[in-house]
């Protein structure tokens, strides 16, 4: 098992923008607590790589800096350099835990889950696609046939659900809130929509009762785990009520399921944005630490 870090290519940002940067490295040196052994640095994903799944167009203006003012707004980060190095390894980190997960059973990016991304153009937060290049890349390499996505979020992974759509053996499953970004939703092979409120009960009723089907219809050989901790009761962008204690069960619930079907993971950490800030890193590195309990040799 490795868990692949980003947080050392820093992204500056405008005083009070909403998007919580600092949480990548919080989250670094609390994983490193009790799993600093396991920690790499991510590599940078090539431009080979992101035209796997993204239009070469949109690659091109980020890389000049030329992307339109509404491309930006979309985005919700301004463009910078930086912004372009940190996204690209933030895909790698996904690649990479990828690839681990098919070779040691379970890989973990400390960041990733940027699922609101489009082929052609960035949105949420979320510059490129990391499950998608991911998962295109593999497919390539014939290093799977099937594959499934389960994105926990509590936002749809609308740009996740357009790009694989033309790709029936690669299984998205979205269980999000009903009233939440992004407001115009796309279709994933299996959606989930959950109202406003929804606790701990709820939640881990209709995910287990989901699971043992979803793993049946998309007989993957992977799964990718978007880990979000953005349906924690605190959390300012949420709208669910999950406590700490629900969200560690989530998780359990779905690396159980991994491996009862004997299937490897890769884990990403999507969204979080609870103040304090040190909650969202304390539910993240919870989820990291239950998967080192069970894949940590």
């Amino acid at each position: 098992m490795k868990i692949y870090r980003t947080d050392q290519h820093p992204l500056p940002l405008p005083p009070g923008h909403r998007f919580p940067v600092e949480k990548y490295h919080l989250l670094y040196e609390a994983v490193r607590e009790f799993a600093a052994p396991l920690i790499v640095d991510a590599p940078a994903a090539s431009d080979a790589a992101l035209l796997a799944a993204h239009d070469a167009g949109y690659l091109a203006r980020l890389q000049h800096g030329t992307l339109s003012r509404a491309e930006e707004r979309a985005l919700g980060l301004p463009w910078s350099n930086e912004l372009l190095v940190r996204s690209r390894h933030s895909v790698g980190a996904t690649i990479a835990a990828c690839s681990t997960a098919l070779n040691e059973g379970c890989g973990v990016s400390l960041a990733g889950g940027t699922h609101h991304a489009y082929a052609d153009h960035g949105s949420g937060f979320c510059v490129f696609n990391d499950s998608a290049v991911a998962l295109k890349l593999l497919l390539q390499a014939g290093a799977l046939q099937h594959a499934l996505v389960i994105d926990l979020d509590v936002h749809q992974g609308n740009g996740t659900a357009a790009m694989l759509a033309d790709v029936p053996s690669l299984f998205t499953f979205s269980m999000h809130g009903r009233n939440n970004f992004p407001f115009q939703k796309e279709m994933s092979d299996w959606d989930i929509e959950l109202d406003d409120g929804c606790n701990d009960a709820r939640y881990l009723d209709v995910l287990a009762g989901s699971l043992p089907q979803l793993f049946t219809l998309a007989r993957p050989e992977l799964v990718i785990y978007l880990a979000g901790a953005d349906s924690y009761q605190g959390d300012r962008l949420g709208k669910l009520s999950l406590s700490t204690a629900g969200l560690a069960a989530r998780d359990a619930l779905v690396l159980d399921h991994c491996q009862r079907f004997g299937i490897p993971v890769a884990i990403t950490m999507g969204g979080g944005y609870a103040t304090p800030i040190a909650d969202t890193v304390a539910i993240q590195a919870t989820t990291v630490h239950a998967a080192c309990l069970r894949y940590a040799s």
